[in-house]
């Protein structure tokens, strides 16, 4: 690593650092940017960074699982850096470690497997995100038909886009009692040609509204399947 690559960033609030651009790292790199943050993007592999180094500002070829390495970059100062290597479980792991010793306050880390998750937690990732499975399971829902997007949180909690039940057509969501019936709530509706809006009880539902609701995963599953 050259000198003149050292310290490409004064990290603050809002800057990210993002180790390894695969397909999920350079994703996260690339919406980070998208979203007003500045980004460092690091990449062992040379033909990876020369490909992003036009779609990001700061790329950089380092060896992350070095301490020495990641020192010279300031890695230490950043507030959160995304531990994005999947594949190679050794250099996930050793990476996680050598960001975790250099202090960095909030780790985010991909794993591929349950014990490397676990592991990952061990040596120090404050979360760890499953991209692989999350989509299959995202993909499994959607794939049914009954459901337009479908969101879980880690804690059995899920929101979910969906279309408006029949029984609901025609009347106020405080008359049709969704909530009382399938242990659910209707965050908000969405009419074809309007804007969104957020649900209230004499929010009136019509047919081919668009509905968002959030609940326990398996009464949203077991609601839009009545859609």
């Amino acid at each position: 690593m050259s000198a003149k690559r050292k310290r490409l960033i004064q990290p603050d609030a809002g800057t990210v650092a993002v180790i390894g651009l695969g397909r999920f790292g350079g994703a996260v790199a690339e919406s980070l940017v998208r979203m007003g943050h500045e980004v460092l993007a690091i990449d062992e592999r040379a033909d990876i960074v020369q490909q992003w180094s036009d779609r990001l500002t700061h790329v950089v070829q380092a060896d992350a699982t070095d301490a020495t390495v990641l020192a010279q970059l300031g890695i230490g100062e950043f507030d959160r850096v995304v531990v994005a290597i999947g594949t190679d479980i050794e250099a996930s792991v050793l990476t996680v470690l050598a960001v975790e010793e250099a202090g960095v306050g909030e780790i985010w880390a991909k794993a591929i497997t349950a014990k490397h998750g676990r592991i990952l937690h061990r040596v120090g990732a404050h979360h760890v995100v499953y991209p692989e499975a999350a989509m299959g399971e995202r993909v499994a829902h959607l794939v049914t038909g009954r459901m337009i997007d479908f969101i879980e949180f880690d804690d059995g909690f899920a929101i979910v886009k969906t279309r408006a039940p029949q029984e609901a057509v025609g009347r106020t969501l405080a008359e049709a009692q969704l909530r009382t019936k399938y242990g659910v709530t209707v965050v908000g509706v969405k009419r074809p040609g309007e804007d969104f809006t957020y649900a209230r009880p004499d929010t009136p539902i019509a047919e081919g509204d668009l509905i968002i609701v959030s609940g326990p995963t398996m009464h949203v599953e077991t609601f839009a399947a009545i859609t």
